[in-house]
């Protein structure tokens, strides 16, 4: 038995349209690094090395090697919804 499982999220993650395109677009081995890292925002939205946006409201971003992952968090709602997923010199712009 896998025992994350078992464990409920805390929040819900949904992902936009933009970021289902960028995931498609990445290679088998950075996909295979972020998908864990986006489902693991559900329990832990602000996990540590995440870094709020300047001038963004409620976003924050979280580094997977030189990809960024860019959410917003919904603390009332108890959603997570993920933005671009980008290189790092693309993701700002």
């Amino acid at each position: 038995m896998n025992f994350w499982k078992i464990i409920p999220q805390m929040y819900q993650v949904f992902l936009e349209k933009q970021a289902e395109r960028d995931l498609r677009k990445l290679p088998a081995e950075i996909f295979k690094r972020i998908i864990p890292v986006i489902r693991e925002l559900g329990n832990n939205p602000r996990p540590s090395g995440c870094r709020k946006l300047k001038n963004a409201g409620q976003d924050y971003r979280v580094r997977v090697g030189t990809y960024r992952i860019i959410y917003e968090i919904d603390d009332k709602n108890r959603e997570v919804k993920i933005m671009p997923v980008r290189h790092r010199k693309e993701s700002y712009r």
